[in-house]
């Protein structure tokens, strides 16, 4: 099963030519899910060839403009493209509101349901088919949520050798082991999946934050992630505006990512003072605490393959 995602924006405060704002796209088999929605969004969708109508839930970290300015687009254009299915818009407290006031004020057709749910620091906020989204509160001048899709646990290894040797003949009993269910044989003897899997497995995680300081819990909470997209704004130099501003510097999120034991850090919400070639300043002091770092891209696909 494929999970994998794309960056739509990896800007912060303001847009830049080939820099739209914060938002990273998750596809895990046909479910598109949206954590962020800032300015840019729908054309970097288009550039991709991702279809909006697939989206399941859209994830918002917080109501300030720059994570929220793609938002009324994506929600017209659904209305155009035949929509079925309802839209969850999962955010902080009074992301209702928000979404209210914006339908009302640019009197939007809506054609399909929109469930908007409001969701307390450490909350499940979605769950589906094998896996699970939750919210880990953040500190910034607001209130802001962290999220992390984590897949259930998967079946253990199957051993075809231990099946044989139980005599269990090839075809859908073996598929039924390996799906997690129990078969009867003719002889009247029941083999269980753990007669032929091995430990179970885990299952992949991926963790999203951004406008915070270093938040109490956000190590545990991304811990393990495969891969842990997180703001880098500033360079050490600028500790100090970070701080005021409740935001990250590169090697603060490399610290993170580093105690959270995670497999990849993703820098993203770079601050507009950073040119494009500037940026490998805030690459450099993150690799040096954490060299799995890179640097987010608009337009940017990265995979996430299971460890096994």
């Amino acid at each position: 099963m494929n999970l994998e995602l794309f960056v739509l924006g990896s800007g912060g405060m303001m847009p830049l030519p080939g820099r739209a704002l914060t938002s990273v796209l998750v596809r895990r088999e046909g479910e598109l899910f949206l954590f962020d929605c800032g300015e840019g969004t729908q054309v970097s969708l288009r550039r991709l060839n991702l279809r909006w109508k697939k989206i399941t839930a859209i994830f918002i970290s917080h109501t300030h403009a720059d994570h929220v300015t793609g938002l009324p687009g994506i929600l017209m254009l659904s209305s155009q493209v035949d929509r079925d299915e309802p839209l969850y818009i999962c955010g902080p407290p009074r992301i209702r509101e928000f979404v209210d006031a914006m339908r009302r004020t640019l009197d939007m057709y809506i054609n399909y349901e929109i469930v908007v749910r409001e969701i307390e620091g450490g909350a499940e906020a979605f769950t589906g088919d094998g896996y699970r989204i939750s919210s880990h509160p953040l500190v910034h001048t607001k209130p802001c949520l962290a999220w992390c899709l984590e897949e259930d646990m998967r079946p253990g290894v199957f051993y075809p050798e231990k099946a044989e040797s139980l005599g269990v003949p090839r075809g859908p009993m073996w598929s039924m082991l390996q799906d997690g269910s129990p078969v009867s044989l003719a002889d009247g003897r029941t083999v269980h999946p753990r007669d032929v899997l091995g430990e179970r497995r885990r299952g992949r995680k991926f963790c999203f934050a951004t406008d915070t300081v270093a938040a109490p819990g956000l190590a545990d909470f991304a811990r393990g992630s495969d891969l842990f997209i997180c703001e880098g704004m500033f360079d050490e130099e600028l500790a100090e505006t970070a701080a005021e501003k409740r935001h990250l510097t590169a090697a603060q999120a490399a610290r993170i990512a580093r105690e959270a034991g995670v497999r990849r850090l993703g820098l993203i919400h770079y601050s507009p003072r950073y040119a494009d070639r500037e940026l490998k300043k805030l690459l450099g002091e993150a690799k040096e605490i954490f060299p799995e770092a890179f640097l987010c891209r608009d337009l940017q696909h990265v995979n996430l393959p299971h460890e096994d």
